[in-house]
């Protein structure tokens, strides 16, 4: 378990933000640009002091103020991965992976370079300087780096945020890897919805220095205040499912999703494994009577548990599909003429299509 209290003023600003998160998984610390999530992580790292603290790993206290207890960064065994690479230059990639490994005693060291030459892919180019890299290749051997010097905890600074599309999507499938096959607690800071959607197993929204809402992305791919943030484009109920059948030819994959099954666009992907499927308002489409005749094949029956005021006249409609959530933003005209209400048996549509580059696979089986 990870426990963070946190408090800074400085600069007209001010911190008060507090969390816990299990342990391992990425917990991502996720809000506007200016709302505190690297002054928070810099505070559990131990390179700045705050105004009070409390930051505990596994029982392991690195910060209380209250207690007069605060570790030195050196000696708190946490990986720092920032915005930049921030690699030697005069180093090769094989010596500034080194570097990390010189930083613990040969007893503490339980991640072996191979597994993560192997893990990040870097087996091409351990002869070359960083000049040599491009963005994305630079900030994995940075990771490798941070990896290698045996952290209990990893922090992510945006780490994302200089590369362009292209160096970004490169990076993403790696970060995968590392959440999927190792035992390590990373704290993820980005203001790009589409990252934690991608790698988060927690999710701590926070905005204005506090935090305002936590727990699975499911949970807060429902709360009022991410909508404020990620815009009216981006809202959607985020949901997780166990993949029941693939078809490769197609790059379908058909989920149990609630009490029903659910059809998304998604590849590499096995029976057993777990997807999770974020579902925009926009692309939902309620009926009250099951339909026929359609080219959407994706029909849930669930019952409605919300009807609520949303941008331009709209209503956000929350339909309980048998034990997960969606969302759909449906016009205040079509909320009356069908009599859309709490506790009315609908069904929900989805197209597959819709779905395509917003299902992602999140390991386990």
């Amino acid at each position: 378990m990870l426990k963070v209290k946190v408090a800074k003023r400085r600069d007209g600003f001010a911190l008060n933000a507090e969390f816990d998160a299990p342990a391992p998984g990425v917990v991502a610390l996720f809000g506007r640009s200016g709302c505190g999530k690297t002054t928070t992580i810099n505070i559990m790292s131990g390179l700045l002091a705050a105004d009070s603290a409390y930051v505990e790993l596994d029982g392991h206290v690195l910060t209380d103020t209250a207690a007069g207890i605060s570790v030195p960064p050196e000696q708190r065994r946490i990986g720092y991965v920032f915005q930049d690479d921030r690699l030697f230059p005069h180093m090769s990639v094989r010596r500034n992976l080194q570097y990390g490994l010189t930083r613990t005693r040969a007893p503490q060291r339980t991640i072996a370079f191979d597994q993560i030459v192997s893990l990040l892919g870097l087996q091409s180019f351990l002869h070359r300087q960083p000049y040599q890299l491009s963005g994305g290749e630079r900030q994995r051997v940075s990771l490798g780096r941070a990896l290698l010097s045996q952290p209990a905890l990893l922090l992510l600074d945006e780490p994302l945020a200089a590369l362009d599309a292209a160096r970004r999507d490169e990076v993403l499938p790696y970060l995968e890897r590392l959440r999927d096959n190792l035992s390590i607690p990373m704290v993820y800071v980005s203001h790009q919805f589409d990252e934690v959607l991608q790698l988060a197993t927690h999710v701590v929204l926070m905005d204005a220095g506090h935090v305002v809402a936590q727990g699975s992305l499911s949970e807060v791919s429902l709360v009022p205040q991410l909508r404020a943030i990620v815009g009216p484009d981006s809202v959607g109920a985020v949901v997780d499912g166990v993949v029941t059948a693939v078809d490769a030819t197609c790059g379908i994959a058909e989920l149990r999703v609630g009490s029903g099954s659910l059809n998304v666009g998604v590849t590499s992907v096995r029976v057993g494994e777990r997807v999770r499927v974020q579902l925009l308002a926009r692309d939902i489409i309620l009926a009250t009577e099951e339909p026929h005749g359609l080219s959407v094949r994706n029909q849930i029956r669930g019952v409605i548990t919300s009807v609520v005021n949303d941008e331009d006249d709209a209503r956000l409609v929350t339909v309980d599909v048998g034990g997960a959530n969606v969302l759909s933003r449906v016009t205040r005209g079509a909320v009356e003429a069908l009599g859309l209400v709490n506790g009315m048996s609908v069904w929900v549509l989805v197209k597959a299509v819709s779905t395509r580059g917003h299902a992602f696979r999140v390991g386990g089986g």
